[in-house]
């Protein structure tokens, strides 16, 4: 956590370095690149996450030989992966000159960025692919040690690069290229430190496909689920383009930075959580598993609804802070991208038992998602510019997530109790917005009496939220079983930790 948020703070430092020395154009070709590469990187088919999911019992059981077998099938499919997304590169390029007719910056600019960003992603596919024992094995913190912190380094050299050479940005370019490799390095090393018999077996791709037939299966549904999750989340900024300008899609950047902040954080509190899940289900208690869902359900919700309100509280003050008012989105747009945030954050829970399950047969699912989000996105867009495109996201996350989603886990895993599901899920929600919509009236008088300048509106912003919080707990606490389980089980640690 120490180690995220010193990144997090980096990430708002550079991006004003990057804002006030190279500008919002570069800005925005630099965010186009990434989304392109991030399609491209659909070729991927879902292998990390079926690989996650079938270590789990070998790492339980300590085989080796099987743990062995499982990285180098995944190594024989990312070699074949690699091939394909470079050629797909190659011939994305070709139409460089009509995707970024809009920019006036010298075309090499966009070449040379994607090419960077390749080369970065290549090397997980050839070297970083191993690091997937560590996550499976609840050893995620190693990652972060060998990998994070040469990207922090990296950051603050970009920084210093960007402020004080000329040619900034192709400076700001080989320094990516340089840091992404000792990185890469780092970690491979802190890999085979932590598992020094991981080596290839030398068996062949057809050998390994068929001893683990489940693999391939969870890979072709994964695939589908992959290509969904672009949709939702790597296909608006390609729309917003379209519709407006690379200088709108730098300005949406600047919070979905805050965005994605916020959803990484709320994923590291409960880093290693699936893993744990796991073996929980393992078991095969179902009341226990449902009490335990129960529990994370309520202590999720509550962090989730915590930190969507305070970026509603603190997202103005902090961002004319940080960058400007110049890069201020409207209240109507910022009311979007914090419902899509929170539909996003309660997906999150109900992902971490599916993906313990292993449950991606609902394949449909997605399908129905990601073409109702880019539908909506590209005709509502045409109305209603960014806030049409984010209003399509929000519709199709809506229905999948807050509807489907529950109840196939409901029904698939846990074999029932979708009515108790329905009860706690109305429940919390009815507590956290309603609290939420009262404070937020009530406090508005406060803000407009007491605030003097941005900074103070800040600190009174982070005194609200706090009280919210105060709030939110002990009314959680009253009325669901989830929190005070969950508050019986953090008492019990605190006092086992002193004693």
């Amino acid at each position: 956590m120490s180690f995220y948020i010193v990144n997090l703070a980096l990430q708002f430092f550079s991006r004003k370095v990057f804002l006030d020395y190279l500008g919002t154009e570069i800005l925005g070709l630099n965010t186009t690149a990434m989304n392109l590469l991030q399609f491209l990187n659909l070729a991927e088919l879902g292998v990390n996450a079926a690989v996650g999911f079938t270590l789990y019992k070998p790492l339980h059981d300590n085989d080796i030989q099987s743990v062995n077998e499982i990285v180098t099938l995944q190594g024989r499919l990312y070699r074949r992966i690699a091939m394909i997304i470079i050629g797909g590169a190659a011939v994305l390029m070709c139409f460089f000159p009509l995707i970024f007719a809009k920019i006036e910056l010298p075309l090499w600019y966009a070449y040379a960025s994607f090419g960077v960003l390749l080369y970065s992603a290549m090397l997980g596919y050839f070297v970083n692919y191993r690091q997937i024992v560590l996550t499976a094995s609840q050893q995620d913190y190693k990652v972060l040690y060998s990998y994070k912190s040469v990207m922090i380094l990296k950051v603050l050299f970009q920084m210093c690069a960007v402020r004080y050479f000329d040619n900034a940005y192709v400076w700001w370019l080989v320094l990516e290229v340089v840091f992404a490799s000792v990185a890469s390095l780092s970690l491979h090393r802190m890999t085979m430190k932590a598992f020094p018999a991981l080596a290839d077996t030398g068996h062949s791709f057809r050998q390994l496909r068929k001893k683990y037939p489940e693999f391939i299966l969870k890979i072709k549904q994964l695939f589908i689920h992959k290509f969904g999750g672009f949709a939702i989340y790597q296909v608006s900024p390609l729309i917003i383009y379209a519709y407006t300008s690379l200088s709108l899609v730098a300005v949406y950047g600047n919070y979905m930075i805050i965005v994605t902040g916020i959803q990484i954080m709320a994923q590291m509190a409960f880093a290693g959580m699936t893993a744990g899940i796991g073996n929980l289900i393992a078991e095969g208690n179902k009341e226990k598993i449902v009490k335990v869902f129960e529990e994370y359900f309520s202590l999720r919700f509550f962090i989730s609804a915590v930190m969507t309100f305070g970026l509603f509280v603190l997202s103005t003050p902090l961002v004319t802070l940080w960058i400007g008012s110049n890069y201020l989105l409207p209240q109507s747009t910022l009311l979007i991208i914090l419902a899509i945030m929170y539909i996003t954050l309660f997906r999150h829970i109900l992902e971490s038992f599916i993906s313990a399950y292993g449950l991606y047969s609902d394949v449909y699912a997605t399908v129905v998602e990601a073409s109702v989000n880019i539908a909506l996105s590209v005709i509502l867009g045409a109305f209603y510019g960014l806030d049409g495109v984010l209003g399509g996201t929000l519709v199709s996350i809506l229905l999948v997530v807050v509807f489907w989603k529950p109840y196939y886990l409901f029904r698939k895993g846990f074999n029932g109790h979708y009515d108790r599901f329905v009860r706690m899920f109305i429940i919390h929600n009815a507590i956290g917005i309603g609290l939420a919509v009262v404070f937020v009236f009530s406090t508005k008088i406060l803000f407009h009496v007491v605030t003097q300048s941005v900074t103070h509106a800040f600190f009174i912003g982070l005194a609200v939220v706090a009280l919210y919080a105060v709030v939110l707990c002990a009314l959680l606490y009253v009325f669901t079983n989830g929190m005070r389980m969950a508050a019986g089980r953090i008492s019990s640690l605190l006092r086992s930790t002193k004693s």
